[in-house]
């Protein structure tokens, strides 16, 4: 299966969420919103990333739109972690990387000088018809929030 196309709609996917069980692509359509994916819980960056989606939550629900922010950790993992920085939205469980692979940000990474594999950041904002409007990869945490604020506006 190729990674979603910008333009395109996305393909169906289902996964678990701090707030639910199950959440399908079916159960987001009719609202915008914002998948971004982030290598581990409780990290200097991803901090900071979750820490600047917080803080500009607000105005993301006044487009009525709402933020998933996705990785491998559990679900357990993702509620301390939400409970710790006060994230007002939920975070996605993707241990099988399953939503990971379909939108291809496992990437073979460096670290310490041995080669793995761990999720490149990445942002994808989705229409309320559930069709991928921009995509943000590799990205560099100061002002990408922002910059996905300002692309939300526009829809």
């Amino acid at each position: 299966m190729t990674a979603p196309t910008v333009g395109r709609k996305i393909p169906a996917f289902s996964v678990a969420t701090t707030a639910a069980d199950k959440l399908s692509s079916r159960d987001l359509a009719g609202a915008p919103y914002v998948l971004y994916f982030y290598p581990k819980d409780d990290t200097p960056g991803y901090t900071l990333e979750g820490k600047d989606f917080r803080d500009q939550h607000g105005k993301f629900r006044r487009l009525k739109m709402r933020i998933l922010g996705v990785s491998r950790d559990s679900l357990a993992s993702h509620a301390k972690f939400r409970t710790k920085y006060e994230l007002p939205f939920e975070l996605v469980s993707d241990s099988d990387e399953a939503l990971c692979q379909l939108f291809d940000v496992i990437k073979d990474k460096n670290m310490y000088g041995k080669k793995v594999r761990g999720i490149e950041r990445s942002t994808f904002l989705v229409d309320a018809d559930g069709v991928l409007r921009q995509e943000w990869r590799k990205v560099k945490v100061e002002g990408h929030v922002a910059e996905v604020l300002a692309a939300a506006e526009k829809l």
